[in-house]
């Protein structure tokens, strides 16, 4: 798939008025910490708190118009169905989310603010689809996947472009990677707007699809979830993978402790609200810090929100 600087910068013009152009942070204690020049791409602080508003807006503005009355449908545990269920809200769309009946009641209570549409399946993956699949028929509505989606793509792309727009001289961009929407655009946008900045993928070594996935050179799945790192449980897609595979350099690999002794530095030291997914990133760069010495790294942190009364130290 080819990308050029025009598709991207008329995404980010596109959506502008409805995203925030979120921060990029620098500390002191990481740059000694991980011996480079570290800048914190903080999407925490996007609305809903998270990257995914930009890909949820993104995707409800370019639906066809005759699914406009009807509306979409997603199935997610959290940050997309957020997302998508403000952003419908925003344009005036119906909006149905299919959630896992062991969503928390946080995350919950979030998209009930913006839609009272929310159907609850068993906590699986063929739940999720096949529920979905009903009601899309049913009411034929138009289907947003959450990470496997050109537009939810392209949205995403306007994070990156930000970041290397406020620092132009990066040598790497780390995202974490869960079900490839993030990386995905992260590479078009690092692939057409700088020369040499390469990216960096970071996944938990409990759900490491993707780094198999790469090697392999076909989509691999995973027989577990269990990583705390609860946005990053899903699989690449078919249109994302490809992607991935050509632009991607590496994939790292972080174990749960070491995801856990990141997040505890990021919200102790930092005093930045993160969730675990986005401390993937901080944990890859400290157990791989000797391969980036004296470089600059764009770390994104992909999101906050964070369920502190579960979350184990």
């Amino acid at each position: 798939m080819n990308f050029s600087q025009q598709n991207i910068s008329d995404v980010r013009n596109d959506i502008s008025k409805y995203v925030i152009r979120t921060p990029v942070l620098r500390f002191d204690f990481i740059d000694s910490l991980c011996g480079c020049n570290v800048f914190f791409k903080c999407e925490n602080f996007q609305y809903t708190g998270s990257f995914k508003y930009r890909a949820a807006i993104n995707a409800i503005k370019n639906i066809p118009p005759q699914f406009k009355n009807r509306g979409v449908i997603t199935h997610s545990s959290g940050n997309f169905a957020h997302a998508l269920s403000k952003a419908s809200k925003e344009l005036n769309i119906p909006c149905h989310i299919v959630m896992p009946s062991n969503t928390p009641k946080f995350k919950k209570s979030a998209v009930q603010y913006y839609t009272k549409d929310i159907i609850e399946c068993e906590p699986n993956l063929k739940s999720r689809e096949l529920t979905t699949s009903k009601i899309l028929n049913e009411k034929r509505l138009y289907f947003i996947h959450p990470s496997n989606n050109m537009d939810v793509i392209l949205g995403n792309s306007t994070c990156a472009l930000e970041l290397i727009e406020d620092y132009q001289n990066l040598d790497y961009v780390f995202s974490p990677i869960g079900g490839g929407g993030l990386i995905a655009g992260t590479a078009i946008a690092i692939k057409n707007f700088t020369n040499n900045c390469k990216i960096i993928g970071a996944e938990p070594s409990n759900v490491d699809d993707a780094y198999r996935s790469l090697i392999s050179g076909k989509i691999e799945t995973n027989r577990t979830t269990d990583t705390v790192a609860d946005g990053l449980r899903t699989n690449l897609g078919t249109i994302n993978f490809p992607i991935i595979q050509q632009h991607v350099k590496e994939i790292l690999l972080v174990s749960e402790k070491e995801i856990i002794e990141s997040l505890n530095i990021i919200l102790n030291n930092l005093k930045l609200v993160v969730e675990p997914s986005s401390s993937v990133v901080l944990a890859a760069l400290i157990k791989n810090k000797s391969k980036f010495k004296n470089k600059n790294i764009g770390l994104i942190m992909c999101g906050g929100n964070i369920d502190f009364d579960n979350l184990k130290f």
